[in-house]
């Protein structure tokens, strides 16, 4: 039996804030993804960014085959106590060598916990939709990568990005927005596999965070006003519900990529399948 073990970069706030938008903090809703990806796993949840949270040692990290490290609002390069318990875990990830996947706050955490930088995006954000993303020739060979169309769209929602990469990196793939969209960092014996987008997320989850961030959006110039976002959002919340509808892809302007709920979660299989691979 596989034993994961989800960290939640989300503070008790946020945690509480997404609770009552969509039912589930990230954590419990990466949890509840991995269960249907992996029904025999045991699953445990951490909140490292917590004062009074469990302090887990690379010895404790290394009882576990993978680490999943979710996304949250955290600002990586703020200085605050939450900031710097996030900082401290993934450093201890790194030096416990599990193996660690990590989506969008998550790949930023990896990324500062090994000495790269993350900043907040002139000017612009993605979200909802990350488009037309492509594989480096690095990534093009690369297993978290496998079987990914030559370019695809994923789901997203982030105003940071990382800004320059740490030693050991490679970089596995790009878009016109946001120049890393996935990496491979080799950190004090460590191996992290992260991306900027959101595999492990459904659409219905996406128009959630459209909606919370929706006065963001229109002061980015994604959106005119809050009915644009309310009609973006009413579509990716239709689209769970019935993911093979023609006339929601173009719509939307997607294709299976992206609705098929299989083939949003690629990144994810391809790691869990990677682990599996290393076990004893």
């Amino acid at each position: 039996m596989l034993k994961f073990l989800v960290a939640e970069s989300e503070t008790a706030e946020d945690r509480a804030e997404r609770r009552a938008h969509v039912g589930k903090s990230a954590g419990e809703s990466y949890a509840a993804t991995l269960q249907q990806l992996r029904p025999d796993a045991s699953i445990t949840i951490a909140a490292p960014a917590d004062a009074d949270a469990v302090v887990y040692s690379p010895d404790a990290i290394r009882r576990f085959d993978a680490v999943f490290i979710t996304g949250s609002p955290l600002h990586v390069y703020e200085d605050s106590p939450e900031v710097a318990r996030q900082i401290a875990f993934m450093r201890n990830v790194f030096a416990s060598t599990t193996r660690a996947f990590g989506s969008c706050a998550g790949l930023q955490l990896a990324v500062a916990a090994a000495g790269g930088t993350v900043r907040k995006m002139p000017e612009r954000m993605e979200a909802g939709i990350a488009r037309r993303i492509t594989a480096t020739d690095a990534g093009r060979a690369h297993p978290l990568l496998a079987d990914r169309a030559a370019s695809w769209d994923a789901p997203a929602i982030h105003g940071d990005e990382v800004e320059r990469l740490p030693a050991d990196s490679t970089l596995l793939a790009s878009n016109a927005v946001t120049a890393v969209q996935a990496a491979e960092i080799r950190h004090d014996g460590g191996v992290f596999w992260g991306v900027q987008y959101h595999p492990e997320l459904a659409p219905g989850e996406i128009a959630a965070a459209l909606r919370r961030q929706a006065e963001a959006l229109i002061e980015a110039g994604l959106a005119a006003d809050e009915a644009a976002v309310a009609t973006r959002a009413d579509l990716l919340d239709a689209l769970q519900h019935d993911p093979d509808r023609r006339s929601l892809h173009w719509a939307l302007g997607i294709d299976r990529e992206f609705a098929a709920e299989a083939r949003r979660r690629t990144e994810l299989s391809n790691f869990i399948a990677q682990v599996d691979q290393r076990r004893p």
